[in-house]
């Protein structure tokens, strides 16, 4: 990923958390990823960590229209994944999606147990949560031309506990030197 990419993304993200008063704590720890394949227009986020704790983590998310979280699940962290602002999509697969044919899951919406068919599309509303296990494949993206999201946790591993259908997939990208970095990113810490 070309570090202009990631410096603009950046000034995104920030504009747009400015925008719509979501107000970042002091030092955020930043982390822009293109999750490897390179067109981060296609496969790509923006995320803020928040607090990262052995207990729980939470990041404030931002995505553009186009941009998708790929296909993965978590064999430790549970997670809630709630629309802050903006429209969302989130597909959920009852296993390896490839694998999970028709069948039926049930999670919690908003706290309320809903039925969802493996491969279903779930969109909540802003300021609605939708809670994924582990084991629970999911892609999320925005369908509006902005969104801003947010993850709350349980302890969060990154380097060890996504698991993406795509082999070519990973969650940190290579970097490209081509301007000056604005930011430091986690993976550069």
């Amino acid at each position: 990923m070309r570090r202009s990419d990631i410096n603009s993304l950046f000034r995104s993200a920030r504009s747009c958390f400015a925008a719509y008063q979501w107000a970042l704590p002091p030092h955020p720890r930043w982390d822009v990823t293109d999750f490897g394949p390179g067109d981060w227009r296609k496969f790509g986020l923006v995320l803020v960590n928040l607090a990262e704790e052995p207990e729980y983590c939470e990041k404030f998310i931002y995505a553009q229209k186009g941009m998708t979280t790929p296909a993965h699940c978590h064999g430790k962290k549970k997670e809630d994944i709630i629309c802050r602002w903006g429209r969302l999509a989130i597909q959920v697969w009852a296993g390896v999606p490839a694998e999970s044919g028709d069948r039926a899951s049930t999670m919690p919406v908003d706290h309320e147990a809903v039925t969802v068919r493996s491969g279903q599309i779930v969109e909540p509303s802003a300021r609605s949560r939708v809670t994924l296990v582990p084991g629970v494949y999911h892609a999320f993206y925005p369908l509006s031309d902005e969104c801003i999201i947010s993850e709350v946790s349980t302890a969060n591993d990154d380097a060890a506990d996504n698991f993406f259908i795509d082999p070519e997939v990973g969650r940190f990208p290579g970097i490209e030197e081509d301007e000056p970095p604005v930011i430091r990113l986690l993976s550069e810490s």
